[in-house]
């Protein structure tokens, strides 16, 4: 216990004082939301995998799609790191910050209203943005303090508060730059994390061969009378598997937090070099926790209400090891979670700020309409943005640890919920926004409602649809929605599109 405690204060202090060292660079919008839009390939390549990757994927996902997919979930890694980083970073992230930098576009939200000349659809972004990530928030705190309470032996509530706390301090104080640092130092630690837990887990359980072997031993949950498949290339359930997927890895196109990652990188050799490096980093962090979650079958979960409760079936699989071992596991998943944690708050509250409270029309080369200001008057502007960011922080916290207190599902549904609706609102309108200059502001209106209202009313009539594998139809099925309703509707003037792609020619 001593071991653990003590690690666990160092890694917080670090936290805390790379917010105090940052702060300076937070004084400004840009330097809050983007870091000044300097932040180098490896700071920006880890704060995008850090950002990727949680407590609701080491605890919630891999859990339960351990248990219910074997050894085949490891693809959902491999799909991680080929679509959801490789891809991702190669098909938006050049083209993304050259628009976005062109614009003047400093959130996902300020891109719609900006590029589509729409305040409308500005101002719906935001607020589906806003709304959707307070879930996703809250199956972080569920996944830290469920692993927490394990560790440390703290009730579950203290464990959310303090979390919560902890993360809105160096948040607060050092902003987006505060955030990428920190995302460094959390991302080499689960780097280092993952791999020491895997093979304490395999040498657990008398070695690979051993470990497959007892798995493949398994009975099927639709035929006891069948085994195997659990060890098997794509387990049970291939196209079960594929949703999740789909789900995990697109998704990330189309997240404010995630794309957001390429606004703020410096120049276009730092993309080449950053894709590199996100794409190893979520090859050894995603498919390690996958294929850790694979073993799931050898451990014995926690039964509620005749239910297996998926979110105890990885610390049931920890609790075995060696405290120095769960020390290590307990500062992985607090690096996994503090990391995304901060991404979504500061995402949350730029979005409510810049695309609500103070939304500026701006023209195409990005000026205020109304005209110049003089500088004191737009610096004190600046600064009460930033002051208004830091309070919708502790307001988003304040809404998501109120979920976390009493959540209403698994980690992997509330994930389902939040990713489903905003990348099936977002994804088709903003990538195709990116290549296509056919893509009509009627369209992207069809899309938000596309992905926000099959996401709500499956929730709403009971969830017929598998949230995961709603969430993966929402966001394949917008692409023919943008794509068929802007060859239905009015085309943007052509003189305005050609001048938002000018970008591209540079």
């Amino acid at each position: 216990m001593i071991i653990k405690v003590l690690l666990t204060i160092i890694f917080l202090a670090v936290m805390i004082g790379v917010g105090v060292y940052t702060r300076k660079q937070a004084s400004s919008v840009d330097g809050f939301v983007l870091g000044g839009r300097a932040v180098g390939p490896w700071l920006t390549a880890f704060a995008y995998g850090t950002s990727y990757f949680s407590a609701v994927v080491f605890v919630g996902y891999a859990g339960q799609f351990g248990w219910k997919y074997g050894l085949s979930s490891t693809w959902i890694g491999v799909g991680n790191a080929v679509i959801g980083s490789l891809l991702a970073w190669l098909v938006l992230g050049r083209r993304t910050k050259l628009m976005t930098q062109h614009i003047e576009s400093r959130t996902m939200p300020d891109f719609f209203g900006t590029r589509f000349q729409s305040q409308g659809l500005r101002v719906a972004a935001s607020i589906i943005a806003f709304v959707f990530l307070i879930p996703y928030t809250a199956g972080v705190y569920k996944g830290i303090s469920t692993l927490f309470e394990m560790g440390f032996g703290i009730p579950y509530e203290y464990c959310v508060v303090i979390m919560a706390i902890l993360t809105a301090v160096y948040v607060i104080l050092g902003g987006y730059k505060a955030t990428a640092m920190n995302d460094f130092i959390q991302g080499v630690i689960m780097l280092f994390g993952i791999v020491a837990v895997i093979v304490a887990v395999i040498a657990s359980n008398g070695g690979l061969t051993e470990a497959v072997t007892a798995l493949a031993s398994k009975a099927s949950d639709a035929d006891p009378a069948v085994n195997g498949g659990f060890a098997s290339w794509f387990g049970p359930d291939p196209w079960g598997l594929l949703g999740v997927v789909i789900l995990t890895s697109l998704g990330t196109w189309g997240l404010p937090q995630m794309v957001g990652k390429f606004y703020s990188i410096t120049d276009e050799s730092a993309i080449r070099r950053g894709t590199i490096i996100s794409t190893v980093f979520a090859f050894i962090v995603a498919g390690g926790c996958y294929f850790l979650g694979g073993f799931g079958r050898l451990y014995e979960p926690v039964v509620v209400n005749g239910k297996i409760a998926f979110d105890s079936i990885v610390p049931a699989m920890l609790i075995t090891l060696p405290d120095i071992l769960i020390a290590m596991v307990v500062l992985l998943v607090l690096s996994a979670s503090m990391s995304t944690l901060a991404s979504l708050v500061l995402t949350s509250s730029s979005t409510m700020t810049l695309d609500l409270i103070y939304r500026d029309k701006k023209s195409i080369a990005g000026e205020v309409e109304e005209g110049s200001i003089d500088d004191v008057v737009a610096e004190r502007v600046e600064r009460r943005k930033v002051v208004i960011m830091r309070v919708l922080i502790v307001f988003f916290i304040a809404i998501s640890l109120l979920i976390a207190l009493n959540p209403p599902t698994f980690i992997a549904q509330l994930m389902g919920i939040s990713w489903g609706a905003l990348a099936g609102a977002f994804l088709a309108p903003f990538m195709m926004g990116l290549y296509w200059r056919g893509v009509t502001t009627a369209s992207v209106w069809a899309c938000f409602v596309w992905g926000v209202g099959l996401t709500v009313v499956n929730m709403l009539i009971g969830n017929p649809i598998n949230p995961i594998n709603c969430g993966a139809i929402a966001m394949l099925g917008g692409f023919p929605v943008v794509v068929v309703i802007s060859l239905l509707t009015p085309k943007m003037p052509k003189d305005t599109v050609a001048k938002i792609f000018e970008c591209y020619r540079k």
